[in-house]
């Protein structure tokens, strides 16, 4: 009935390394976004779809992982900072990401946040290591300094409080037909989810600046019936980091290649076969032709 259905984005924001992208992948049922235990490793507007039914109304929403809300140091920060910006323009719910180890430096987010005007809910992650009295404590803190629709506590990792979330989400959604077809679950392509899976090995695989210095563009992506055919250039921004991220006789790339493509081969539902080729763009992350031609 699309006279009683809703549908709208909901956008989820926060500092680097809070749990939105775990957050995100919890609430859309699938692994869309990156998830490592290093800061800034969302990088573009990456949405994931969900089609559902409450109190018979049928509803679709439409979230958007973002970058973590950073003050920037080079221009590919701010390409990152204006993905948050589109999302926040766009949204019908925001959904604050914090968790309860962060000291409240929260300055840049508060102020993006204040010149919205979309219903906030304010979520706080990791609870299940926290103690009753630090959540209460940062629940105040909150409520004293934004202006929050909701406050809600959840742990992402475990899925504690996350259907409670999404109660709360479609309450606050307007009614609206379905944004896009109710087979789509993302409005990215296959080719940009392995970059990322490649993009995701290489930051659990490598330390320091390689993770950050790092692109991944896919040059080819071929599906036969049996097999999807992945070819892929990794950029990187001197010849030291070409030679760290190959490692002694290949075997370190080798390794994120293996990795990269067993996944690829549980996310795609197929046989992969990939191919990596390495390559210095000197300080890529500077150069605004540069990072349009990656994507951003």
């Amino acid at each position: 009935m699309l006279d009683t259905h809703k549908a709208g984005f909901i956008s989820i924001v926060g500092k680097p390394n809070v749990g939105k992208s775990t957050l995100m992948n919890q609430l859309v049922g699938e692994k869309l976004s990156i998830i490592t235990s290093k800061a800034q490793t969302t990088r573009h507007r990456i949405m994931g779809i969900v089609n559902g039914e409450m109190e018979g109304a049928e509803f679709q929403l439409v979230y958007s992982d973002t970058p973590g809300i950073i003050k920037p140091q080079y221009e590919l920060h701010n390409a990152m900072m204006e993905f948050v910006h589109g999302s926040l323009e766009d949204a019908d719910v925001i959904l604050f990401v914090t968790d309860i180890f962060e000291k409240y430096d929260e300055e840049d987010a508060i102020e993006k946040l204040k010149r919205s005007e979309s219903p906030i809910i304010l979520v706080i992650n990791k609870i299940d290591l926290a103690t009753p009295e630090q959540i209460q404590e940062k629940i105040d803190y909150w409520k004293s300094i934004l202006i929050v629709r909701e406050v809600l506590t959840i742990s992402a990792l475990k899925g504690e409080g996350v259907l409670d979330l999404l109660v709360h989400i479609v309450k606050l959604l307007p009614v609206h037909p379905p944004y896009f077809p109710k087979d789509e679950l993302t409005d990215k392509p296959e080719r940009f989810f392995a970059a990322e899976i490649i993009r995701e090995k290489i930051l659990m695989n490598y330390k320091k600046e390689i993770p950050y210095s790092c692109e991944v563009v896919i040059t080819s992506f071929k599906e036969d019936d049996d097999i999807i055919r992945v070819e892929s250039e990794i950029y990187v921004e001197r010849a030291t980091q070409r030679a760290i991220l190959l490692g002694h006789k290949g075997e370190r790339i080798k390794k994120v290649g293996t990795e990269a493509r067993l996944e690829m081969e549980q996310f795609f539902q197929k046989k992969v076969f990939l191919s990596q080729y390495i390559k210095v763009e000197p300080d890529w992350r500077l150069k605004r032709d540069k990072l349009k031609k990656f994507g951003y």
